[in-house]
């Protein structure tokens, strides 16, 4: 049946899981970031400092060095480069959105890891997103702001 809701026994209901075991043995974190059209999920998992986005290695997906830059910011700020690998997907937008939506995700799956990096991440404006979007072209004139050469007679 769809809907179905099974609840299971806890095996040991002397000890019911409180934040801190759920802290300590949880090995992944997920979160999802935006910017303009570009959407990106990051999956968090304990490691040694190798990343994936879309099945390739970051360093071959964003070949600018400013692009991997912003995805390397939030990680250099919480000081965890080395102690974490992440798997992300990212659809959408361009090289540069997208870079800056992983950068968000990963902000956001490194403050459920540690909520206590909250504050470092907000003063570098890491959790912040970004609500900049491209302006719609309007009908009667070329683009979004600029018109047709008016005369006068």
């Amino acid at each position: 049946m769809r809907g179905r809701i099974t609840h299971t026994p806890r095996s040991s209901p002397e000890s019911p899981p409180t934040a801190e075991n759920v802290m300590t043995t949880q090995s992944e974190w997920q979160a999802t970031g935006r910017r303009k059209t570009a959407v990106a999920s990051v999956k968090l998992l304990v490691g040694t400092g190798t990343f994936h986005v879309n099945q390739r290695l970051l360093e071959e997906y964003f070949p600018e060095a400013s692009q991997r830059l912003a995805v390397y910011k939030a990680l250099e700020v919480s000081e965890t480069l080395k102690k974490f690998d992440f798997v992300a997907r990212v659809r959408g937008g361009g090289l540069s959105g997208q870079a800056d939506a992983l950068s968000l995700a990963l902000s956001r799956a490194l403050v459920r890891w540690q909520p206590e990096l909250r504050p470092k991440l907000r003063e570098a404006s890491l959790l912040t997103r970004d609500p900049r979007m491209k302006e719609r072209k309007k009908s009667g004139q070329p683009g979004a702001r600029k018109r047709f050469q008016f005369s006068k007679r």
